[in-house]
């Protein structure tokens, strides 16, 4: 039987996934061309016009709140209920023409946006010399054993160089903003940690470094230089590309925005890629995120109390937080995205559970409201997979789970930026850097050991697993004040990864010194140590980066565990790598015990549970956890719709089991209960009017789906028709319920509208 670690699953499952997808399924997108300005203009028409598109993107910001990327056109079974359609791939096919495909989604109303690839992507021309007569194959990520990482057919993953992202700029950015589109998207700027051995990377190599390649398998020295350079090139390519795209629209009078679809730090350090993260923030061209989170990434074991297994909500919380906190100091418009599937074939009740515990996971975060609420629709509506785990039986999604993904989506909509917070105890941010990608490898490193970045979740899992909303800072932040708001307890350790500049250093000294309590968990005995960096060259001989922090906070070299006070501020020393912590079972005693004495002196208790739960607006949203301080369920109480249930029944009560989540509309909090309006429903409305003894709406949403809608009204209605676009009557089923003054409706969904007319 062959035996297979992690990483090995990972990558093989990454290949055979890209390699399943069809790229002339997956292409990207762009808007239509705008009138090219006369530059007989006057002056004043010239101002006027600038003024107009100044007023229309601020227009076109405010309702670009949902979208979602697909490589198709638009087609009924599609016809996802959000705001922006991101259309994939900028290549003209035998059947359809990029432009045709973005024309039609503007046709149904959606603003069209442009996403494609920057380390893969339907790049065939290039690799096989068609665009410049060169063949470029030698530029793919190349494994130790000489194997090129594949993407697809003819597309290696790529080593971005600069005849690369000339190319990118020519064939791809330029085409789309010729095509009208504004808003450019270029995601998963990757490169494995463990390729490094092609002929590009040995150049990039020599003219970064300016001395021979090293094999980054030789030592721990080669492999940290190895990823910094990986991470660099891709910071060099967005910034290249962006840049340009910036300049190019600007040379049309237009403004062009750039977005970074990207996996969260904790995600690509643990499926060991190196990718920019937060280094981004100090790029003017990049406008904004998307955070790739979804059960695939979420799903991804760790450790805890001993026990290595997935903890999906715990780790996608995480996982939204790390992205939340990465781009909060900048204000950056960020979208949060969630999956009702993954890319590797699961069955649709593995989906379902998944897919609830990352949605409530991302919606613990009140201070961000833009979602990318699926990519792939055609996937997801028209893919087949298992009905069961235990059955080889495929099948289209099930009609329960269509109406329930269109109901959150719904939810989405209404969900507005709040100022709310997560129930628990406040002020602990554990520290990240982007170096926990460069001590990443798929071979074994002598005397250096961070299973499933044990080191990173044991400063995290003991507190997050007891009700704790633990947030993460970022190492690349320091430098904003913004990114210190809610730190007053900071964990920190550099047994995983290291400090890119002295500066940072600084801040976290002055931030000790204004009366911060920092605790530093680590053994200083890895052989990342001792890579060539600024604390051990130039005038600074620092055995331990750790060693050039403490100077800073007047306390000895490697000193010994105990506490120290600097100026205002308290740093706790503790001699022991994180991941004792969570290796072991109650290994996280004496992290809970430090943690529970500087409460203790600051004379506020630590409150431990197991659950988080969030009032955001009229929504209650509520997840229990295993493996936490008990095993008790959480009820809460009130007048609810339950929106995780596809009937949208109103309860009274709802119990939360652990390991469970949910959303519940709170009916309680509506404002003005007397005015008709959907509360909840499986398609988009519009059209709404509102008359004395009437309320009618339209309903549009994706063909073959149900129909399911929950309408406060005054009074108990005596008229309730539908009928469709072409005003065929269709049937409808309803029921009244006195107590929430809720009607439920039902009916079949079209894309093209129903009409809904209810009288009283």
């Amino acid at each position: 039987m062959q035996k297979w670690t992690l990483v090995d699953d990972i990558c093989s499952f990454k290949k055979e996934l890209y390699f399943s997808r069809n790229l002339t399924t997956y292409p990207a997108t762009s808007m239509k061309t705008y009138i090219t300005l006369i530059a007989a203009l006057s002056t004043l028409l010239i101002s006027c016009t600038s003024g107009t598109q100044r007023s229309h993107l601020a227009d076109q910001k405010s309702t670009e709140k949902t979208s979602f990327q697909t490589a198709q056109a638009w087609r009924p079974s599609i016809h996802v209920d959000a705001d922006v359609a991101i259309v994939y791939g900028a290549n003209d096919y035998k059947a359809i023409t990029f432009q045709q495909r973005v024309e039609s989604w503007r046709s149904k109303g959606y603003t069209t946006h442009f996403m494609t690839g920057i380390a893969w992507g339907n790049y065939a021309d290039y690799f096989t010399g068609k665009w410049d007569g060169k063949s470029h194959y030698d530029e793919g990520q190349v494994t130790l054993q000489g194997d090129t990482i594949w993407h697809g057919k003819e597309t290696p993953y790529i080593v971005p160089t600069l005849n690369f992202l000339k190319y990118m700029q020519q064939e791809h950015i330029k085409k789309a903003i010729d095509a009208g589109i504004d808003v450019i998207y270029l995601e998963e700027p990757e490169y494995w940690a463990f390729a490094g051995y092609s002929e590009a990377f040995k150049r990039e190599w020599k003219a970064f470094y300016h001395t021979p390649w090293e094999a980054q398998d030789q030592s721990p020295r080669a492999r940290y230089l190895a990823n910094k350079l990986k991470y660099h090139l891709y910071y060099r390519a967005l910034q290249q590309c962006f840049s340009y795209a910036k300049r190019y629209g600007k040379t049309l009078g237009r403004t062009i925005r750039c977005f970074v679809p990207t996996h969260s730090l904790i995600n690509y350090s643990q499926w060991q890629i190196v990718s920019p993260e937060a280094s981004l923030a100090s790029l003017t061209c990049v406008d904004g995120y998307i955070a790739q989170v979804w059960t695939g990434t979420s799903r991804v074991p760790n450790y805890f109390n001993g026990v290595y297994k997935e903890r999906v909500f715990e780790t996608a919380f995480m996982e939204y937080g790390t992205l939340q906190s990465m781009t909060a100091p900048t204000h950056r418009k960020v979208y949060f995205l969630t999956d009702p599937i993954e890319d590797r074939p699961r069955d649709w009740s593995d989906f379902k559970k998944n897919y609830e515990a990352t949605f409530v996971a991302q919606l613990m975060y009140p201070m961000n409201a833009n979602y990318e609420v699926m990519p792939w629709p055609e996937r997801i509506y028209e893919g087949w997979y298992q009905t069961s785990e235990k059955s080889e039986k495929k099948m289209q999604i099930p009609r329960y789970y269509a109406t329930q993904i269109q109901v959150m989506i719904n939810a989405l909509k209404r969900m507005q930026v709040d100022t709310t917070e997560v129930n628990g105890t406040k002020g602990i941010s554990v520290l990240m850097s982007n170096s926990l990608m460069f001590q990443r490898s798929q071979e074994k490193i002598a005397n250096y050991e961070d299973p499933q970045l044990s080191n990173f979740f044991g400063l995290v899992l003991p507190l997050l697993k007891r009700g704790i909303p633990v947030n993460t800072l970022h190492l690349e932040n320091v430098g904003y004040q913004k990114a210190w708001e809610n730190t007053q307890i900071l964990l920190m350790t550099y047994s995983n990864m290291k400090p890119q500049t002295e500066e940072a250093h600084q801040a976290i000294a002055d931030w000790v010194e204004k009366g911060g309590t920092l605790i530093y968990a680590g053994s200083d005995t890895d052989p990342f140590q001792q890579v060539p960096e600024w604390w051990n060259s130039g005038s600074l001989h620092y055995e331990h980066p750790a060693n050039h922090l403490f100077a800073l906070l007047h306390i000895a070299k490697n000193p010994k565990e105990g506490v120290y006070r600097y100026g205002k501020g308290m740093v706790y020393v503790m001699r022991k790598d994180p991941k004792a912590f969570v290796l072991h079972k109650e290994g996280d005693k004496q992290l809970l015990a430090t943690i529970e004495q500087i409460y203790q002196e600051k004379k506020t208790p630590v409150h431990y549970k197991n659950y988080f739960a969030l009032q955001r607006g009229v929504y209650t949203i509520l997840a229990v956890m295993e493996e936490s301080t008990s095993a008790a369920a959480k009820q809460v109480t009130g007048c609810f719709i339950d929106l995780f249930d596809p009937n949208l029944p109103v309860l009274s009560q709802k119990t939360v089991k652990p390991g469970e989540q949910a959303l519940l509309l709170s009916i309680d909090r509506i404002a003005n209960k007397q005015t008709p309006q959907v509360l909840a429903g499986s398609a988009r409305i519009s059209d709404e009017k509102i008359k004395k003894n009437s309320y009618t709406f339209v309903a549009k949403s994706p063909l073959n789906t149900n129909g399911v809608f929950r309408v406060l009204l005054p009074q108990q209605p005596t008229k309730v028709a539908v009928s469709t676009a072409d005003k065929t009557e269709d049937t409808v089923q309803y029921a009244w319920d006195e107590k929430s003054h809720t009607l439920l409706l039902r009916m079949e969904n079209n894309p093209q509208g129903i009409d809904v007319s209810i009288g009283w």
